[in-house]
């Protein structure tokens, strides 16, 4: 049938204001669940681009639809919220729908009161709330009775409002009239034997004679086979348009009585009643729970109370409930007689006492606990201890049958057959939109079982821990299915519970399964566990778990990576001391037996971590990051247009939603926790329930430009606003109540864009910093200005514009500090007095501030055009002393900001990971970074490394143990490159100011100074003799110097900086390259020039000349690589084919293979004989930092057998030459490495990264 034109017209006429609001994904599941829209035109319909045109797709096609589709989306937006969409709709309800739709008050009705009445259907409870969503549907399905006779089966777990839907569905004029002229009939049923099924048919044919003839003249039928016959005479002939609503249905025998070929309703809670009768069979599933505004509409009733004069405890005991019809009802009868019972019967119910919660007398039981036990009593014995089984489930997990059929020992499909029976029953919930499909409790039935079986839990523990063990012996499940989800995540759960503590700690205290859960579940899942059984794995060893739960929080962001690293190699960067590293090493000696490859860091005594936690929220940028007031939660924002919210001790996931169209540039918890603003580049503020993750307000009219920072006022009272700032030039910070629907105030005063606003402790006043200079202060109350502070006045010296990027107010609320360029400056709040300054060098910004609420400490965020110097700093603005350097970060750091006590810090960063920290535990370290310029001499076992550190002194370590052999004073140019000899024992240094020095090792005395250079010395290497020097610089030149008697040889001719030379095996001749695209071949003794030619159109990053000296190779910024003959000087191959950069290259030991590494971190394996592509080093996917290396690839290695080759880019990969594929990574602390020094039997490798550790790494054998 064609859509009615009424509702054709209404859909036209009401299509724009449709295609704006709704959101097609919500109503097309309850369309494709009324059968209306099938599944591959959902699929259509989602896969357009957008919202819009998602909803233009669904309206479209419901204008090619019939009157049913119209009415179930009608009643989908009814179900979802959109109750002004709804009433738009309403009035042009198609005819296939009943009239009593269209007329709002045809309940009212003398007429319908009547035939109600007449036919016992149950008048409305004294307190009563809509369900318009469910009442239409009952009604649609009983308009299909119209024509000809049929079952309607309105099913539902116990006290989830069957009866009073079925009758209020019952309750139109236009249904009544258009369907059931004939009357309708009401029989409650319950759970009956013969005897009394036959007296209530009796009493059904008395009052259907009754109806017609004031005398019958029959005497009441004798037998069941009479009284059916009876009745079916009376319904066919007497009342042949009429309906029956039989109540509470338990029995298919019972149902078969009444199987006469009529109209019937029936209310059930097993669905599968209706497969023993004949006819049309129609069914209505109703929820198990009312929504939290209708469950606190049934309480405001019950005890005569406003929505909003409700205590806290109404919203706890509809949440705790799940919006149980039943038991809201039950409690709300019970609070109206006393009313001042909230709290005690909200600790009733979340006691489990629901023996308490009684007394109404409007249901067929006394308690909630005798409502449940009658469902699961009607079950087969073998089946009750099959579902008392189900007393272990957590609350809102759903499991698949394949769990419970280990935990039973039977078939998967002998198990599906029982969990159906449940779900028939509805003792038991599926989720039928998995496939395999997953069954659920809900928490009613949960806590009923575990009140009725308390005695029990542990044996029903043990009992699952037991079934699983047998059933998988020595191995953990692995697959990744549903089933082994389960096991993974919930097996320590069950042993805690079974008081299986032994069987806790050997599960708990092992890699293999900590490998295991980190690589099915991530990291969060594991660190939760640490935390929750922490008191009971301490009772065994607390260091252990302790230790256990460090190295899960420092790694999380790598073990959340793919592919997955190899946890054994990531514990074995844990301190010697540690369980966790004593564990992989005796794994990693076991691999390597086979050939795997593991590598111990012999120096990471003198390193240490002081976060807490690392977590990996986003692909992007993070721009902000906030606690939670309870310090519970953490929420982040950034780059990917995301908004999470995750637990602080764990990292865990709680919230993800998709918040905004652009960049989201800051979040912010209300001061209960309930609430999450976001703003955002679109130009809107958003306004987010945090516990339903649901969208409350979107304030989007007001900015014009991005809105960079929001934040709610401290205190709730005497009202909770919000205040934003934007890039605005005038109207760009706003006052918002959340209450209306335009902004309270606009704030007037700057009139160049405002970075940051905040409330002063107390909520008087609020603080904007501002593009312009500035920080202003002005009262909240009334949104005037109370003083400006001049930031710029702090930067007279300098005619750069000044940017206040934020402000922070002390805890006493009497000083205010601001970031504006590498400084934070810290004014008095009454005298606008400039009290302390805190500078950093000048290439440093300090990207944002917080100030500790409950101490003197200042924390910093700053971030340096220099990666090294990306750092968290913490100040005592007292002792106007530097408290800590929390250094770990990889690139800019966003925002900072203490939690509510003090007691933790948090930051976030461009490197797309959040950082926690312990304010009491970070401190200033005394380790000493070293920059990455670096040398390394191996002999035999001694590892002997120079650096310059960040001290600029010269350091020579030992690198097994990382001691300082030797250690120069501070020079006052900077340290570029550093070079080491063998004999004489020495070690030569290049600065910024062109001034090169050697030194004696260890005496530390000058040997000789070198001046000549007029530019940064980039390069230096002594010749194999020691006899010779050789440096390059910015100025263009290389230098070979007679070092003892300070004789010089320069070698002219690039026209750009030589950033570093190559000599051939001979050491006679000199290759050198520079970003002028050249190379040139030099005769080291004469210093003539023997060879020049332009190698490539741009820049030349790197040559390498072959084991052989007959082949060098070049790579340039051009993309392409090339090989040469080092005689002819002819171009033998180009290498074409990265897509980047071309930064590296090296010949492998026997000339027959050349790696090349780009910068997108793709490796290159070449045959140099035929010039070809060998194949592509693994490209498994990238990593956090969108690139398949963390970064440039920036120094290759080939083992001697030429089997192996290892790279550096963001951190250290080791790769299979003839298979391309990846054997091992080490994950640096730092990134941007830029090379890495090799042993001559690949057995030691030493690299140093952006933040200054070193790294001396050794193959496990």
């Amino acid at each position: 049938m064609a859509l009615e034109e009424g509702a054709r017209s209404c859909l036209m006429r009401f299509r724009h204001r449709l295609e704006d609001d709704i959101k097609p994904p919500y109503l097309m599941d309850h369309m494709v669940t009324d059968g209306v829209l099938t599944g591959d035109e959902e699929e259509r319909i989602k896969n357009q681009p957008s919202r819009k045109d998602q909803a233009a797709a669904l309206l479209a096609l419901l204008l090619m639809k019939d009157n049913r589709a119209y009415i179930s989306f009608y009643n989908a937006m009814v179900q979802e919220g959109y109750n002004d969409l709804a009433n738009l709709l309403h009035r042009d309800l198609p005819l296939g729908l009943p009239e009593g739709l269209k007329r709002s008050t045809d309940c009212c009705t003398p007429y319908v009161q009547t035939v109600l009445s007449e036919g016992g259907v149950p008048q409305r409870p004294v307190v009563f709330v809509s369900r318009p969503e469910l009442v239409n549907r009952v009604r649609e399905k009983l308009y299909r009775l119209q024509k000809e006779p049929g079952w309607v089966t309105v099913f539902g777990m116990a006290g989830s409002g069957k009866s009073v839907l079925a009758a209020e569905a019952a309750r139109h004029h236009g249904l009544i009239e258009d369907c059931f002229p004939g009357g309708i009939h009401w029989l409650s049923i319950g759970q009956l034997d013969k005897p009394d099924l036959l007296v209530k048919i009796q009493s059904l044919c008395f009052r259907l004679e009754q109806s017609l003839d004031s005398h019958p003249l029959h005497r009441p039928p004798n037998s069941l086979d009479e009284a059916k016959e009876r009745l079916r005479f009376l319904m066919l002939r007497r009342h042949p348009r009429s309906l029956l609503i039989l109540d509470d249905i338990w029995d298919s025998t019972v149902l078969k009585a009444f199987d006469l070929h009529c109209r019937i309703l029936f209310t059930t809670r097993n669905r599968s009643l209706a497969d023993s009768v004949s006819g049309s069979r129609y069914e209505v599933e109703v929820e198990s729970g009312l929504d939290e505004n209708k469950g606190l509409e049934i309480l405001a009733l019950y005890t005569k109370t406003k929505l909003k004069g409700l205590p806290e405890e109404a919203r706890s005991i509809v949440r705790e409930c799940k919006g149980s019809p039943l038991v809201v009802s039950l409690i709300g009868a019970l609070l109206r007689e006393k009313p001042n019972r909230w709290r005690y019967y909200l600790g009733q119910l979340q006691q489990k006492q629901f023996k308490r919660i009684r007394k109404s007398s409007s249901y067929d039981y006394d308690a909630l606990d005798q409502a449940m036990a009658a469902s699961i009593e009607v079950l087969p014995d073998e089946h009750r201890e099959f579902y008392k089984d189900l007393t272990v489930l957590e609350k809102d997990t759903k499991v698949p049958a394949k769990v419970l059929a280990v935990l039973w020992d039977l078939e998967t499909e002998e198990v599906e057959d029982i969990l159906e029976e449940f779900v028939n029953k509805s003792l038991l919930f599926v989720d039928s939109h998995n496939k395999p499909f997953l069954y659920y409790l809900h928490d009613l039935q949960l806590d009923f079982l575990v009140e009725q079986n308390r005695t029990q839990l542990e044996s029903l523990h043990s009992k699952v821990v037991h079934q699983y063990q047998q059933h998988y012996k020595d191995a953990h499940s692995t697959s990744g299915d549903e089933e082994c989800l389960y096991w993974i995540r919930f097996l320590t759960y069950h042993m805690a519970k079974a008081n299986l503590f032994q069987e806790l700690y050997s599960l708990m205290f092992s890699l293999d399964w900590v490998s295991t859960k980190a690589q099915l579940m991530g990291p969060a899942y594991l660190i939760n566990d640490y935390v929750e059984y922490g008191p009971i794995l301490d009772k065994e060893n607390s260091e252990t778990r302790s230790q256990f739960q460090e190295f899960l929080s420092l790694n999380g962001h790598h073990l959340e990576q793919r592919p997955f690293p190899d946890v054994v190699q990531l514990a074995l960067s844990q301190p010697r001391t540690s369980e966790v590293y004593k564990q992989a090493l005796l794994q990693a000696r076991d691999r390597a037996t086979t050939g795997k490859l593991y590598f111990e860091w012999l120096n990471k005594g003198s390193v240490e971590s002081l976060s807490r936690l690392v977590i990996h929220p986003h692909q992007g940028s993070i721009y902000s990051a906030c606690f939670s007031q309870d310090g519970a939660k953490i929420a982040s924002s950034g780059a990917s247009k995301m908004l999470k919210v995750f637990k602080s001790t764990s990292g865990e996931k709680l919230m993800e939603i998709q918040a905004h169209d652009d960049e989201v540039l800051c979040c912010a918890f209300s001061p209960d926790d309930r609430l999450l603003a976001t703003c955002s580049s679109d130009r809107k503020v958003k306004v987010w329930n945090v516990e339903r993750a649901m969208l409350l307000r979107v304030f989007e009219e007001e900015h014009e430009e991005q809105v960079n920072h929001c934040q709610f006022t401290n205190s709730t009272t005497p009202r909770l606003l919000l205040a934003t700032c934007s890039n605005d030039k005038v109207l760009n910070t706003k006052l918002w109540n959340l209450n209306k629907p335009s902004s309270q105030n606009t704030i007037f005063g700057h009139f160049e864009p405002v970075n940051h606003c905040c409330f002063s402790p107390s909520d008087t006043y609020l603080s904007t910093s501002s593009n312009d200079g500035t920080v202003k202060l002005f009262h909240t109350s009334s949104a005037n200005e109370w003083k400006t502070i001049n930031v710029r006045d702090a930067f007279a010296e300098s005619d750069e514009e000044v940017l206040v990027k934020c402000s922070t107010w002390t805890a006493d609320g009497k000083r205010i500090i601001c970031a504006a360029r590498n400084a934070a400056l810290v004014f008095d709040v009454e005298t606008s007095d400039m009290l302390l300054e805190i500078r950093t060098n000048r290439l440093s910004t300090v990207q944002y501030c917080h100030a500790c609420p409950t101490s003197n400490l200042l924390a910093i965020a700053f971030s340096n055009y220099a990666v090294e110097q990306c750092v968290l700093q913490l100040w005592d603005l007292e002792a106007n002393k530097k408290m800590a350097d929390c250094s770990g970060h990889l690139s800019w750091v966003q925002r900072v900001q203490f939690s509510r006590d003090g007691s933790q810090l948090l930051s976030c960063s461009d490197d797309q990971t959040v950082r926690l920290w312990e304010t009491n535990k970070v401190h200033t370290t005394s380790a000493v970074c070293l920059k990455r310029d670096s040398d390394v001499l191996f002999n035999d076992e001694e590892i002997i490394v120079s650096a310059a550190d960040n001290c600029n002194r010269l350091q020579v370590r030992d690198g097994r143990t990382g001691s300082v052999l030797f250690q120069s004073e501070e020079k006052p140019s900077r340290i570029r490159c550093t070079s080491m000899c063998r004999q004489p024992s020495a070690v030569a240094l290049g600065q910024e100011d062109g001034t090169v020095q050697v030194l004696q090792v260890p005496s530390g005395k000058l040997l000789a100074t070198l001046l000549g250079h007029t530019k940064t010395v980039l390069h230096c290497r002594f010749s194999q003799s020691g006899r010779t020097l050789l440096t390059s610089s910015e100025d263009t030149t290389i230098r070979v110097w007679r070092w003892q008697s300070g004789e010089c040889r320069v070698l002219q001719g690039h026209k750009e900086q030589v950033r570093c030379f190559s000599l051939l095996p001979d050491d006679a001749k000199l290759l050198s390259w520079s970003f002028d695209g050249t190379v040139k071949m030099w005769d080291v003794e004469s210093g003539a020039k023997l060879q020049d030619i332009e190698a490539h159109r741009g820049a030349i990053l790197s040559c390498r000349v072959s084991p052989d000296g007959c082949l060098f190779a070049t790579t340039s910024a051009d993309n392409t690589a090339k090989l040469w003959h080092c005689e002819t000087w002819k171009c033998v191959h180009t290498l074409s084919g990265h897509r980047d950069c071309v930064r590296s290259c090296r010949f492998s030991w026997d000339g027959r293979r050349l790696a090349t590494g780009d910068d997108n971190g793709e490796i290159r394996l070449w045959s140099v004989m035929e010039g070809t592509l060998l194949r592509i080093c693994s490209r498994d996917g990238k990593d956090g930092m969108d690139s398949l290396h963390g970064g440039w690839v920036t120094d290759l290695h080939f083992s001697p057998d030429n089997g192996l080759l290892v790279s550096t880019g963001g951190y250290i990969k080791w790769w299979d030459v003839e298979t391309g594929e990846a054997l091992q990574t080490f994950f640096t602390t730092g990134t941007a490495l830029k090379r890495i020094h090799v042993s001559s039997d690949f057995s030691t490798f030493v690299t140093i990264d952006s933040i200054g550790i070193l790294y001396v790494l050794q193959r496990v054998v």
